[in-house]
């Protein structure tokens, strides 16, 4: 029993201590709070997802009726203000543009974004999503602290605005967006709080689920913990 308990223990220290490796060092990512029972937050995400992330993105592995049902929707608020790539409530969420037209476009196939909050991690995206700056010697006329040279442009400079970089690595407004600093920082944690909902849609009911899981492996531990000693109790 010793000998069980302590290899449980070691694959789990083993684990964690992997995941905390493969996230990568923390102190340079901006912290963002991911709330995936504020549905009001989920919704404005959603509605920033489509609008603007779904063009080239798309998110095969949800499918619009569960998103409404999972974000307090009806069927119609999705289909009249969250489908522009299909009219069937059931399908997934697939991008506008036809792949062989990506291809030709960008040169690859744009991410596919269904896991990409478990992929890099939510304060990731958070910092990626604030940190363009503008760089003349980048195709894209920008660049990305999070992501050096990436091939995506700024596709919210209109809300954000520009920002430049100096030596030392600090971001300054150099053209102000439609919307204050504070409001874009709103939305793109609403953003990023989707993308980690679409990520793992059925988080909330497996640790839901997970309570009653570990209260009946605690009765079964006493339980059998009785029976040993009960089987035991003549062996010396």
């Amino acid at each position: 029993m010793r000998n069980l308990i302590f290899a449980a223990f070691v694959s789990i220290f083993s684990l964690f201590s992997t995941l905390a490796f493969a996230a990568g060092p923390s102190s340079k990512l901006d912290k963002v709070d991911i709330d995936l029972t504020d549905n009001a937050s989920l919704q404005r995400g959603a509605h920033t997802f489509v609008n603007y992330c779904l063009s080239c993105h798309g998110a095969s592995l949800m499918r619009y009726n569960r998103m409404a049902k999972d974000l307090g929707l009806t069927d119609d608020q999705v289909a009249d203000n969250l489908m522009f790539t299909t009219d069937k409530i059931g399908d997934t969420m697939k991008i506008a543009m036809r792949p062989e037209d990506a291809k030709r476009w960008f040169g690859v196939m744009p991410a596919d974004l269904s896991v990409i909050a478990r992929a890099r991690g939510t304060d990731w995206l958070y910092t990626y999503l604030r940190t363009f700056y503008l760089d003349d010697s980048h195709p894209m006329g920008t660049n990305n602290l999070a992501f050096k040279d990436v091939g995506m442009p700024h596709i919210l400079w209109e809300q954000q605005g520009y920002q430049t970089i100096d030596e030392q690595g600090h971001l300054t407004v150099a053209q102000e967006g439609e919307l204050t600093p504070r409001e874009y920082d709103m939305m793109a944690r609403d953003l990023v709080n989707f993308l980690a909902y679409i990520s793992e849609p059925s988080k909330l009911q497996r640790l839901a689920l997970g309570k009653w899981v570990l209260l009946y492996l605690a009765i079964f531990f006493v339980i059998a913990l009785a029976l040993k000693k009960a089987y035991w109790k003549d062996v010396h």
